[in-house]
């Protein structure tokens, strides 16, 4: 039965998922789909930690050839214990600073200075919305916004509809929780960063590798911790009269749905909540507008403010009436 789940689950990544995004991994998934024998080895995999995008970077991470599945799945077969083992250790790390293109006009509307605190953190690249630089694409043309002291290595293109407010925040403090949290100084989880971006997706690891760099320059305080649990005593460690923001950009989707709401309550009781969600993940919203639009929930205390794309490459932001209306 387990193989059977393996084999649905790998048919819809790979018919909804991967196609428009890496053409090797919907290949790969397919595969596995078709392919009894190699799902079984990967039923052998916990079932919180057998996603494909998951089990394809391990598996790419161990050695296998980013080939024909034919070849992937002669790799699987000979290796399989090795797959297995560090895929039932690893988790989905996707670290991807462009979200900070659907953070940025939701921390703008905030006074600093800014205590920036997220959960989900990885290596921390979302804790740098003031490092990184801005091209919005208008209907009017091209939004520019630069770092203070010059363009960023880092340049997050992004579409943009409506006119929010697009400033640079004033960050004095950053600070991550995870479960796991990756150093941007290490060579193994620097590797391991990237790794995770899907073949196919052009320019993305550059764009990971140059944030990686600016983290490794100055890092953030990253705690090991469930988030619920964690995020009060980190919280009080915030500089004084600095705004506590604590971000949830794509996390909450990958804690378990007990523990979503007391992420959440950690979250409020600390200070201004930020997430990007979809939006039938919680029913956290204090006001989200019937219907919705479509793509996730970009979102300030409950309150719906844009709906973007999941990983930032789209931000289009509500009209204050919309949200009254909601």
């Amino acid at each position: 039965m387990d193989a059977d789940a393996v084999r649905e689950r790998y048919a819809r990544f790979a018919r909804d998922e991967a196609p428009s995004r890496s053409p090797l991994y919907a290949e790969w998934a397919q595969g596995v789909a078709d392919d009894p024998d190699v799902a079984g080895v990967l039923a052998r995999i916990p079932e919180t930690h057998r996603q494909p995008p998951l089990v394809f970077a391990v598996s790419r991470m161990l050695g296998a050839p980013e080939r024909a599945y034919p070849l992937w799945a002669a790799w699987v077969r000979t290796n399989g214990a090795a797959l297995v083992a560090e895929s039932s250790r690893r988790s989905i790390q996707t670290n991807e600073p462009l979200r900070c293109a659907a953070l940025l006009p939701a921390l703008a509307r905030i006074d600093g200075p800014i205590a920036l605190l997220e959960v989900g953190a990885s290596a921390g690249l979302c804790l740098y919305p003031d490092r990184y630089s801005y091209r919005y694409e208008t209907s009017a043309g091209e939004r520019r916004l630069d770092p203070h002291d010059g363009p960023s290595a880092v340049v997050l293109h992004s579409r943009l509809e409506g006119d929010p407010p697009l400033r640079m925040p004033e960050i004095v403090w950053r600070a991550g929780i995870d479960l796991e949290p990756r150093d941007a100084r290490d060579p193994g989880d620097r590797a391991w960063i990237t790794g995770l971006v899907w073949p196919g997706e052009s320019g993305r690891v550059e764009r990971v590798s140059a944030a990686l760099d600016i983290a490794a320059a100055d890092p953030p305080v990253l705690v090991a911790g469930d988030g619920a649990d964690a995020l009060p005593a980190l919280a009080a460690r915030a500089p004084r009269g600095a705004t506590l923001v604590v971000t949830t950009p794509g996390v909450l989707a990958h804690v378990p749905r007990a523990r979503r709401a007391a992420v959440i309550a950690a979250a409020r009781a600390a200070g201004t909540w930020i997430t990007i969600d979809a939006p039938g993940l919680h029913d956290a919203w204090r006001a989200l507008p019937d219907p919705w639009p479509g793509g996730f929930v970009l979102a300030s205390d409950g309150v719906a403010l844009a709906a973007v794309d999941p990983l930032g490459a789209s931000v289009a932001w509500l009209p204050d009436d919309g949200r009254s209306r909601a």
